[in-house]
């Protein structure tokens, strides 16, 4: 595989060429410190993601790690599996550093970098939790928006908080504040949430006074105020004057910032277009993509494509099109990813008939079918003490609730963790839907003398046949270094958690600008 250098690597940003850039450690270590546009594929479930965020075998790629030879076993399953131009950064990131270029922590890192910038260009206000709390005790005519997905603002929320996620904004506000006075606070948990949804509102043209609350619900929490738990709040359905507002609002939003619309006739030209990788995303809500979507259209809600890129786009310079049938959740959402840098955004009109979701495909040949063991045998070699149980599962979902006596470890790991579980009887690998577990078999068997099997279905049908299921006795046999926690998931010192962090998103612009690889760029709407 082809090493390439630090300013090798760098000058690739400016090439107009694709590029996919892969960082192949757990995310945790990844949060430390990695290239600002490296995407976290972590070699423990490479052949779970990587096709789904690299999806052209063609694609230019290069691998990072931190020269300790997870390049070399990614790459030559990536060769294997058709994937023909993979190349290398030389000498791990640590070479990035050394060269003078700058290494990020964190996640997510280029949209949240991207909120902070569009703060300072666009000058957007925020409101601070103090004034919130006390226009609220005042029974001021004040709105408060959460622009989160659902789970999140169920989980905890600022009181009146009605629930309406990112990309839905424009599309709902005049039946949330259809008073031109009432105040709209758009919030979420920390800051980028907030404010691309208050200048999404602003940008639109909306009447009404706009403001960001000031660092979300972790600075609602560290003013001292309690949030709320359990909430359903959402906004009701669409209204045909909101509709044909934010129609014409998205459109001239849309227009400023030279957002193309296409017809099925170009998404299929696109789609045959060998030379260019396409990521067709339906942006509406999950409930409605479960409904009826259009075919190979993967469901990325408007407001988590902007939060979360990364985790949706794995190859810079590619094709997005974003696909809404009332085409004002597409053309809010281009309007952002367009000023983030990516020049090729398009829009398409259109819902579908589909009701599943595209087939995931997973690199490599599948596991022999006398490697699978059912729920039912499992039991019965549990009942004997017979086997020793592994779960490859993220460490998150393992504290969740396991098999009991399930040891939690990390598959690109394994060697190590082997050496701590020390199996006895049939060694039988677990994961949550038994995937990741049924590609680790061989590599297991060749680590142990142990018969090794993988649980069929995973934790999945072991939990839907009811059998036991317990978040405790927690066996660790490795580092949970697999899953970055966010401040309000960390079990000690979460206070201090959320100042650290919030001084972090605030810090990103400096960082960018010392970085300068990304193009973000502001039009004045």
């Amino acid at each position: 595989m082809q090493r390439v250098s630090p300013h090798a690597l760098k000058a690739m940003h400016d090439d107009g060429e694709e590029l996919a850039l892969v960082d192949l450690r757990e995310e945790l270590t990844f949060s430390r410190g990695h290239l600002l546009f490296a995407r976290c594929i972590p070699l423990s479930r490479l052949e779970l993601e990587f096709p789904r965020l690299v999806p052209r075998r063609s694609t230019r790629v290069v691998l990072c790690d931190e020269n300790d030879g997870l390049i070399e076993r990614a790459g030559s399953l990536l060769a294997s599996s058709g994937y023909v131009n993979l190349q290398a950064l030389a000498g791990g990131i640590e070479t990035w550093s050394e060269a003078g270029f700058e290494l990020f922590s964190g996640v997510n890192v280029p949209s949240k970098a991207f909120g902070e910038f569009i703060e300072h260009a666009s000058a957007t206000p925020s409101i601070a939790p103090e004034q919130l709390h006390r226009l609220l005790c005042e029974n001021a005519d004040v709105v408060v928006l959460d622009s989160r997905p659902f789970d999140e603002y169920r989980r905890v929320c600022i009181p009146t908080a009605v629930n309406v996620p990112g990309a839905e904004l424009v599309l709902r506000v005049r039946d949330m504040a259809p008073s031109p006075h009432t105040t709209v606070v758009v919030n979420c948990a920390g800051r980028t949430r907030s404010i691309i949804g208050a200048q999404s509102l602003i940008n639109s043209g909306v009447p009404n006074r706009i403001v960001a609350l000031r660092n979300g619900t972790m600075g609602w929490s560290l003013a001292g105020y309690e949030c709320e738990r359990g909430k359903t709040a959402q906004a009701p359905s669409v209204s045909a004057y909101a509709l044909a507002w934010a129609k014409s609002a998205a459109g001239r939003v849309a227009r400023q910032c030279g957002i193309e619309r296409i017809d099925l006739a170009t998404l299929s030209r696109f789609a045959q277009d060998g030379a260019r990788t396409l990521y067709l995303f339906d942006v509406r809500s999950p409930v409605e993509y479960q409904a009826g979507h259009l075919s190979g259209a993967r469901s990325a809600p408007g407001g988590q494509l902007m939060q979360a890129t990364d985790h949706y786009v794995g190859t810079l310079g590619a094709r997005i099109v974003l696909v809404d049938e009332h085409e004002v959740r597409a053309l809010m959402t281009a309007s952002w990813l367009r000023q983030m840098g990516w020049r090729d955004v398009f829009t398409l009109a259109e819902r579908g008939s589909e009701t599943e979701a595209p087939s995931a495909p997973v690199l490599g040949p599948p596991p022999p079918d006398e490697l699978g063991i059912s729920c039912a045998e499992l039991g019965r070699l549990l009942e004997a003490h017979a086997a020793t149980v592994i779960d490859l599962s993220l460490s998150r979902d393992y504290r969740r609730g396991h098999i009991p006596g399930a040891w939690f470890a990390i598959r690109s790991r394994l060697s190590h963790a082997l050496k701590k579980v020390r199996p006895r009887g049939t060694l039988v690998l677990t994961s949550d839907d038994g995937v990741v577990a049924g590609l680790a078999c061989r590599e297991a068997a060749g680590l142990s003398e142990m018969p090794v099997r993988y649980l069929l279905g995973g934790n999945a049908d072991w939990k839907k046949e009811g059998r036991p299921h317990s978040s405790e006795p927690m066996l660790m046999a490795d580092e949970p270094l697999d899953t970055w926690l966010k401040p309000y998931e960390r079990p000690n010192e979460t206070r201090a958690a959320m100042r650290d962090y919030l001084a972090w998103e605030i810090d990103l612009l400096a960082r960018i600008g010392r970085d300068g690889s990304a193009h973000f760029h502001h039009v004045p709407i």
